[in-house]
């Protein structure tokens, strides 16, 4: 006797799968429906916050709160460029991100190149004293810092905003993973054909590193710009404030806060953030699922 299963045609056999499928797809479906579910959730407040930088203060203030502006306007973002010089602390916060991310890329990889591939005496206890660091508040060494940065004459220079952050100890430790999982035996064969520390480093280890540097990058870039307290310290002119100290400054009244202002800075500040995960996220992805498998 022929089953009913077994008579069906391609067509009929596909129809069923579509109106009955199989458990592992709803399980799928379920999980697509978590993930999307909690990306609106994630995504709703930097929605409002777009939205709520093109209303006037008093629709911001209005209860009960509209989602959407009745009347679009962009006073808060001609405030920021025409009256508050927006410019100059863009370019004061690409100068300080652009100088540490840079100072990170070289000296985390050099540490980690060093902690990873070279021998020398005390290198344990080097690589043990840099995850000691780790587990150091930064508020612990503010002070100390501060009164250092003053005696040098640092203080209200670029200098001041950047030097402390050339060398993170989480880059250090990203870079040393990262190139430990470096074949040996490729540094070797270019040892045989006679290429010094350097030229391993310059030209074979650095630029099979994209991803870890890629990450290291991203990560930098997003601790400089949202810094604040340690700019508002060591800033003692406007000339030198970046982007969240105007931020603050500018748009916190005497008696009240203009929200329209505020939150049309807070979207040139997250924007910068946004195009750089765009154009690495690819590297950023591999840097963090590769980084540390060895």
């Amino acid at each position: 006797m022929v089953s009913r299963t077994s008579e069906r045609t391609p067509s009929e056999d596909k129809i069923a799968r579509i109106l009955h499928p199989p458990r592992v797809h709803r399980g799928r479906r379920v999980v697509a429906g978590v993930l999307v579910l909690g990306l609106l959730v994630w995504i709703l407040p930097f929605v409002w916050m777009l939205l709520g930088s093109f209303k006037t203060q008093g629709e911001i203030l209005r209860r009960p709160p509209t989602f959407w502006p009745e009347q679009f306007t962009g006073q808060n973002y001609t405030t920021w460029f025409a009256e508050l010089d927006f410019s100059k602390y863009f370019l004061n916060s690409v100068i300080v991100a652009a100088i540490t991310v840079l100072g990170n890329l070289v000296f985390c990889s050099m540490v980690g190149y060093a902690l990873a591939k070279m021998s020398f005496f005390g290198k344990r206890l080097l690589f043990g004293l840099v995850m000691l660091t780790l587990m150091v508040p930064g508020v612990v060494t503010f002070v100390p810092l501060f009164v250092q940065t003053a005696k040098l004459g640092l203080l209200d220079t670029y200098a001041a905003l950047v030097l402390p952050f050339l060398t993170a100890p989480v880059g250090v430790f990203l870079m040393r993973q990262f190139i430990s999982g470096i074949p040996d035996e490729l540094l070797e064969a270019a040892r045989i054909d006679g290429a010094n520390e350097w030229t391993l480093f310059s030209r074979v280890v650095l630029p099979l590193c994209g991803p870890a540097l890629a990450t290291l990058a991203i990560l930098t870039f997003l601790g400089s710009w949202n810094n604040f307290l340690w700019p508002l310290v060591v800033s003692q002119s406007a000339d030198l404030y970046t982007l969240p100290i105007a931020l603050s400054l500018y748009s916190t009244g005497q008696h009240s806060t203009n929200y329209g202002l505020l939150l049309a800075g807070s979207v040139l500040v997250i924007a910068p953030i946004l195009l750089l995960f765009v154009v690495l996220q690819r590297w950023f992805v591999q840097g963090i699922a590769t980084t540390g498998l060895k």
